[in-house]
């Protein structure tokens, strides 16, 4: 599954098992107003409303164009809009896929990914690790990104035989992730600071 810019693969619980969540973020000449459309509830719009502020107050590192936060609107849209959608762990996709948007690259195919994200960019344990994982093998997606704090839940839970199929990356912060997820952003990043730092 190729992801476009402005695209990232979340997975959720649901009453009837896991299930993949596709993420749009889209950009519009605005004045920097965040725009939630799918059916979602208070805490995924919290979600967002904190993937977008550490994108803003982390903009410089993330290589973010100058200007690009103030000049446009964000519209973020997760499909299936009849299915009520709620819950913090989406935090980690909602940052991919507005992060996307915002620097119009893709973010590394065929890889879905599940965690709360915090101001300060920590992902946190979320629950329903085994039918996420599992939705995500379903689905062909087998690159999958975990808070770091639940590898205990898939080693205990996820079937070996799935195990041995995926890659799972365990993250502490967005930071980790983006590395593997835009890696040439991070490298891009990394390079640059540490010119300034051998100034």
């Amino acid at each position: 599954m190729n992801n476009l810019p402005g695209t990232a693969n979340g997975l959720a619980w649901t009453e009837l098992g896991g299930r993949l969540l596709t993420v749009e973020a889209a950009l519009m000449p605005g004045t920097g107003k965040l725009i939630l459309t799918g059916n979602l509830g208070e805490v995924m719009k919290e979600s967002a409303r904190i993937s977008l502020s550490y994108l803003q107050a982390n903009s410089k590192a993330l290589k973010i164009p100058e200007g690009i936060l103030t000049k446009n609107d964000i519209h973020v849209h997760i499909p299936q809009g009849a299915i009520p959608k709620d819950g913090p762990s989406a935090g980690i996709t909602l940052t991919h896929a507005i992060l996307s948007a915002l620097l119009n690259k893709p973010i590394l195919e065929n890889t879905s990914m599940t965690g709360e994200i915090t101001l300060t960019g920590r992902i946190l344990a979320i629950g329903g690790i085994k039918e996420k994982v599992l939705a995500s093998y379903r689905n062909g997606i087998k690159t999958i990104l975990l808070p770091a704090d639940n590898r205990k839940d898939a080693d205990e839970d996820i079937p070996k035989e799935v195990l041995e199929k995926i890659t799972l990356h365990y993250v502490h912060d967005i930071l980790e992730a983006l590395a593997i997820t835009m890696p040439l952003s991070i490298a891009e990043t990394t390079d640059s600071e540490n010119k300034e730092s051998a100034v």
